[in-house]
C-alpha cells in the first residue's frame, strides 16, 4: 500500500512538473494580452513556477530521508543539495539577468518579460531535475 501510494503520488506530482515549458513557449503563452498584461502573465507563471520548485525541493528532501542508504549518505546528499538549491538561485538570478539585458534599450515591462520568462522556465527545468533524481532512490 505504501509503494502504491507513493507510485501515486509520483504520477500525479510528474503530471504537474514534467514538460517544463520553454521561454519561448511562455511569452508565447501570455503574447495575446497587452504588454502590461503579458508582464502580469508571466510574473504569474514565474510564481507558480517557483512553487512548484518548492514542491520538488521538499519532494527531493522527503525522498532523501526514506533513502535506503545509510545515515551519512542521505546526510551528505541532503547537504549536497542545500548546497545545489543555492547555487541555482545565484545562477537563476544572473542568467535571467543577462537574458533581461538582451532587451537592450526597451523600457519596464519589456525587459521584466524576458526576466520573468526566464525564471518560470528555468524554475520549471530545476523541477524536473529534482523531481527525477529524487524518484530514481530506493525506499526504505
Amino acid at each position: 500500500m505504501n509503494k502504491v501510494s507513493a507510485g501515486l503520488a509520483i504520477i500525479c506530482f510528474s503530471t504537474t512538473v514534467l514538460a517544463a515549458p520553454t521561454n519561448r513557449s511562455l511569452r508565447e503563452e501570455c503574447s495575446e494580452f497587452s504588454q502590461g498584461e503579458m508582464r502580469e502573465c508571466l510574473a504569474k507563471k514565474a510564481d507558480e513556477s517557483q512553487q512548484a520548485l518548492t514542491r520538488a525541493e521538499n519532494y527531493a528532501v522527503g525522498a532523501l530521508t526514506q533513502w535506503n542508504e545509510d545515515d551519512k549518505y542521505i546526510r551528505a546528499a541532503k547537504a549536497n543539495l542545500a548546497k545545489s538549491n543555492k547555487a541555482f538561485a545565484r545562477y537563476r538570478e544572473a542568467q535571467c539577468g543577462f537574458f533581461r539585458s538582451l532587451g537592450g534599450g526597451a523600457i519596464g515591462n519589456a525587459l521584466e518579460i524576458r526576466r520573468f520568462a526566464c525564471v518560470a522556465e528555468l524554475n520549471g527545468n530545476r523541477a524536473e531535475q529534482l523531481h527525477d533524481a529524487a524518484s530514481e532512490l530506493h525506499t526504505k
